[in-house]
């Protein structure tokens, strides 16, 4: 799997593209400093302790959804340009932010995340590439609740959504998929991974003293249409099925 250095613009090589298009996977080093994780981390805390938990009494994770609306500083990750350049080269089509989302898993929290895709979960038609980037703001080793990935899983469309608590319904759906190869990454804060919305994958417990702390924002194909179906980022702001998201909520980047 390749790993890319990022250069101060940020290109991302056809090597690298033609790799995450192939696995539906690959990681960026340092694609935001160490500094500047460490400020987004303090930021994360912060909005952590005033907003609403959409994952709720979760053993799982905490799960703080649109944080860019209610931060200034997680704003500039949200729509930071380098993430959102590496984003639309590995789409290679035009990308919009459909939502972020701080992701914590409290210290020895001692629930996986199960294997799941995300796609399901959205009332999206018609995209041709979502994927999403998970920023680590602190280290994560694998006992601090690490990514595992099934190469090439992103193959499989047309799954229904898969529960994140229960560590077989993603092999119910699809069995092949529970004897191919797995590929865990490690990050250091600032690393990134980016993945296909519909690539198969998992996070282990944290089993540490300290919370992980991670940063996502996802992207979907900016011609993306409505389906009419229900998510909490797109409830309520009067979208018409059958058309793109050309709402505030949803803007332009890359």
């Amino acid at each position: 799997m390749t790993t890319t250095e990022p250069t101060p613009t940020l290109i991302v090589d056809e090597e690298t593209i033609s790799a995450y298009r192939k696995d539906g996977v690959t990681t960026i080093r340092n694609v935001i400093s160490p500094e500047e994780a460490a400020r987004f981390r303090d930021a994360a805390i912060a909005v952590s302790g005033i907003a609403s938990d959409y994952a709720g009494s979760s053993a799982i994770f905490n799960q703080y959804v649109n944080v860019w609306q209610q931060n200034d500083v997680l704003r500039e990750l949200t729509l930071h340009p380098n993430v959102a350049a590496a984003a639309t080269a590995l789409a290679g089509v035009p990308v919009r932010v459909w939502h972020d989302h701080l992701l914590i898993k409290p210290p020895h929290n001692g629930a996986a995340t199960e294997f799941h895709q995300d796609a399901p979960y959205w009332p999206h038609a018609g995209s041709r590439q979502s994927l999403s980037a998970w920023i680590a703001l602190v280290d994560v080793p694998v006992e601090r609740g690490c990514m595992t990935f099934i190469p090439g899983s992103h193959h499989h469309q047309g799954l229904r959504a898969q529960d994140l608590a229960d560590r077989d319904d993603l092999f119910r759906v699809a069995p092949d998929l529970r004897w191919e190869q797995r590929l865990t990454i490690p990050l250091r804060a600032g690393d990134c991974t980016f993945h296909n919305a519909y690539l198969a994958h998992s996070a282990t417990p944290n089993l540490t003293d300290d919370p992980r702390i991670a940063h996502v924002t996802i992207y979907i194909d900016a011609d993306t249409t409505y389906t009419g179906g229900g998510h909490v980022v797109s409830d309520g702001l009067g979208l018409t099925p059958g058309q793109p998201f050309a709402h505030e909520s949803f803007p332009k980047v890359g």
